[in-house]
């Protein structure tokens, strides 16, 4: 069988290789645990119950989980074994089931989902770079759509992620994204459905920025939305001079100023002091492998 179902369309057959995503068909996983710093209305007071897949499909150069979208850090688990990974979660108290990377493993997770389905909301927390045939197949399945939108120019996603195609891509999934689940619904500062759409804000990009703004204020109904400013430079930013650090407030504020001037007040701001890599996750396998 050869993959096809991400905007890549590389072709592999992942049975028996690694597409571009960098890994095979079985899920592989680096962490699954109570994670507390997403969205307040994600993580509620317990914790996402967070699943960090490995390998990625867009693969940008300034990923803070490089370790696992580029390195591929994790360990292969049946499907069996996922599904039993969102059942522990559930009893840990987890808010939410929340797949992080999951765009290349769409199958497998609906499969683990038929297995068992937690009586929690289901997060697909996606960069954005996705397929209409895997949106589609996800419709009975995904509570609440956590989607990135990185870039409104080709030239800035050809460059950071090798994906000209991104802002179209982007744009048409969210839009089929707003169309599966078309409000939110929070009850107890919690989400139960809907769709929460982050930008990171990239440093000497502010324009792009704002243009993607734009576009959110004018096609998607009722946004929430999520800026945030925690662009740390790590992987291969030292390559990119133009990024090469971290943003600075009168960048984050310019962006956050003309959001407020569009109108769109539900989602959240960042505080910078959340730029730092303390706060990216140690993919030490937690959680993956049964307990005896």
């Amino acid at each position: 069988m050869v993959c096809t179902s991400c905007p890549r369309k590389c072709g592999v057959d992942r049975f028996k290789s690694i597409g571009v995503c960098g890994v095979g068909i079985e899920p592989k996983v680096a962490k699954a645990y109570l994670h507390k710093w997403e969205e307040p209305v994600i993580s509620g007071v317990n914790g996402s119950g967070t699943v960090f897949f490995s390998g990625c499909n867009l693969k940008c150069v300034y990923c803070q989980n490089y370790l696992i979208s580029h390195n591929g850090n994790g360990k292969y688990i049946t499907i069996e074994r996922l599904s039993e990974i969102f059942k522990e979660l559930e009893m840990q108290g987890a808010t939410n089931i929340n797949l992080v990377s999951p765009s290349h493993y769409v199958d497998a997770i609906i499969k683990a989902l038929d297995i068992y389905r937690p009586n929690i909301p289901i997060v697909y927390n996606t960069s954005g770079y996705d397929s209409m045939e895997n949106l589609e197949k996800l419709k009975d399945y995904v509570d609440i759509f956590l989607v990135d939108f990185k870039y409104f120019s080709e030239d800035l996603a050809q460059k950071y992620s090798n994906a000209k195609n991104y802002p179209e891509v982007a744009k048409s999934a969210i839009v089929k994204m707003r169309e599966l689940q078309p409000k939110e619904i929070i009850e107890n500062d919690v989400m139960k459905k809907g769709v929460i759409i982050r930008h990171l804000v990239l440093p000497n990009a502010t324009d792009d920025s704002i243009e993607i703004l734009k576009w959110i204020k004018n096609n998607i109904k009722d946004p929430f939305v999520s800026l945030m400013g925690q662009f740390t430079p790590m992987h291969e930013c030292e390559k990119y001079t133009e990024i090469n650090r971290k943003i600075k407030p009168i960048e984050y504020k310019r962006v956050e100023n003309y959001m407020l001037t569009l109108g769109i007040t539900n989602g959240y701001t960042q505080e910078l002091v959340s730029a730092d890599s303390c706060y990216v996750p140690n993919f030490d396998m937690e959680g993956v492998e049964k307990k005896s």
